[in-house]
């Protein structure tokens, strides 16, 4: 059967929904 919880949609700016944009501290 399907997963009917919400998938985590990929935000603007981001490269996926979770990760984190590509950082660097220098």
């Amino acid at each position: 059967t399907r997963d009917p919880r919400m998938k985590e949609r990929k935000k603007y700016g981001l490269k996926a929904a979770r990760r984190a944009p590509q950082f660097s501290k220098r």
